[in-house]
């Protein structure tokens, strides 16, 4: 390590720049906060004066191979948000948007935020690029269950690409026999995926055991079905029309939605009135089946509230696509809380991770991704902020059964309760002998719990 001597007739004033080059060996961490105290404790530095160092602690957690940026040390980093690892706690995810290839840990229940384990703006979705990440992060050691598209579902597999004969991983379903189509529900199990035997072309890289159905994609998929069969001279047709304008003609007749078109539609009561008995029928048994089976809560009667949304939707004249058949097949394979290990958490991780992107003006290195954790690590969900952040971190959670805090005054204290809601209308605050500026404050206190 090179070093150099700095008298106090050599500083001017607090405004001054020194630049001091050092040389440090890798094993070095903390350097600057030493450097820092020892020049404090001899008084080299005037009042006003800072020391800044360039943090390298990223290098020792992730690491780049190729065009893949990735986590080197999955233990460490989730360790480092202090927060004990558990592979069986985590669900691993991938996905690509129009910039990128993602790969993230998402916590079963969702309770914390999403940990970026992977990031390229080069490598694509097939599977020599799959088996290579897997490879990069020791897929073997964590066994992670699995979630995705059926797309990427299908490569992890080593299925065979496109519209295929058998495309289901967990039976033998004829796609192609629709005469058996809502007729017959049981099918042979495939007890292995071979490859060569049935649309298995290649090796399957993850236990098909190990594989959770996307509800989110499954979701999006019933409605393209219900979209895809509707008349298209038909007033509800004409009425989806009007409501995206920006999508084209050939989109709205294969029924291609995304997520937030979706929610716009379930929430829209005006869509109902412009259809007919057959179409009514359909859409309510398919928002019924988002409420009581694909979310976060599992009806006790689920199984016929399926079997009414198939029966409605095979006399609509939808045909028996393989989001469809995973409902009338493999209900059981479903786990018993969709929505704690449901793919929509991602969603909220693509926003997050383009705007890095955008801040990086499209680099892929391993700083933007360090730079994001670090990012989950500093936010602090407890303090108080003018509107509502969605946004789940590795901070502890606010107390929302009972929160009181003191201002200006420990004598003036405000009390706020939101253990039971229901009896309460929102923004109700208990007050003990507080000051009436301090309402706003708390009214948005409140606002957050």
């Amino acid at each position: 390590m090179s070093c150099c001597r700095i008298s106090k007739q050599e500083l001017a004033s607090p405004g001054d720049i020194i630049m001091v080059g050092i040389v440090l060996p890798p094993s070095s961490d903390g350097f600057g906060r030493s450097f820092r105290f020892q020049i404090e404790r001899k008084k080299l530095l005037a009042a006003g004066f800072l020391v800044s160092e360039q943090r390298t602690r990223e290098h020792s957690i992730f690491s780049q191979a190729g065009e893949l940026v990735y986590c080197s040390d999955i233990p460490t980093l989730i360790a480092s948000f202090k927060f004990q690892y558990k592979p069986d706690e985590w669900r691993l995810f991938i996905d690509s948007s129009k910039r990128s290839l993602n790969v993230a840990l998402l916590h079963n229940g969702n309770e914390y935020a999403c940990v970026p384990v992977g990031h390229s703006v080069h490598l694509k979705e097939c599977y020599e690029n799959l088996d290579f990440i897997l490879n990069k992060l020791s897929y073997s050691d964590h066994i992670w269950v699995v979630c995705g598209d059926l797309k990427v579902i299908s490569m992890l597999l080593g299925q065979q690409k496109g519209y295929t004969k058998f495309p289901c991983f967990l039976c033998e379903w004829d796609s192609r026999d629709r005469k058996q189509h809502y007729i017959n529900k049981e099918w042979p199990i495939r007890k292995t995926l071979d490859p060569g035997v049935k649309n298995i072309q290649r090796k399957n890289l993850v236990d098909p055991k190990k594989v959770l159905l996307p509800p989110l994609h499954i979701k999006l998929g019933l409605m393209k079905q219900f979209v895809k069969y509707l008349p298209k001279e038909g007033e509800c047709f004409k009425y989806l029309c009007d409501q995206f304008p920006g999508l084209s003609e050939a989109k709205m007749k294969e029924g291609v939605f995304i997520r937030p078109d979706f929610k716009k539609m379930m929430k829209d009561e005006n869509f109902e009135t412009k259809m007919k008995t057959n179409e009514r029928k359909a859409w309510k048994s398919f928002k019924l089946v988002i409420t009581s089976f694909l979310g976060n809560k599992k009806d006790s009667k689920y199984k016929s509230v399926v079997e009414e949304m198939i029966k409605n939707f095979k006399i609509l004249g939808c045909s028996m696509s393989l989001n469809v058949h995973f409902l009338d097949s493999h209900l059981v394979y479903f786990s018993k809380n969709i929505g704690a290990v449901s793919e929509e958490q991602s969603k909220r991780f693509h926003q997050d991770i383009n705007e890095m992107e955008r801040r990086y003006q499209g680099k892929w290195n391993v700083s933007m991704i360090a730079d994001y954790c670090w990012m989950l690590q500093r936010d602090n969900p407890c303090k108080i902020h003018k509107t509502k952040s969605g946004k789940r971190t590795f901070e502890k959670h606010c107390n929302k059964l009972m929160e009181r805090m003191f201002l200006d005054n420990p004598d003036d204290m405000y009390c706020i309760e939101a253990s039971n809601r229901a009896k309460h209308p929102p923004k109700t605050i208990r007050k003990l002998g507080a000051l009436p500026h301090q309402q706003a404050i708390f009214t948005s206190v409140e606002e957050r719990l």
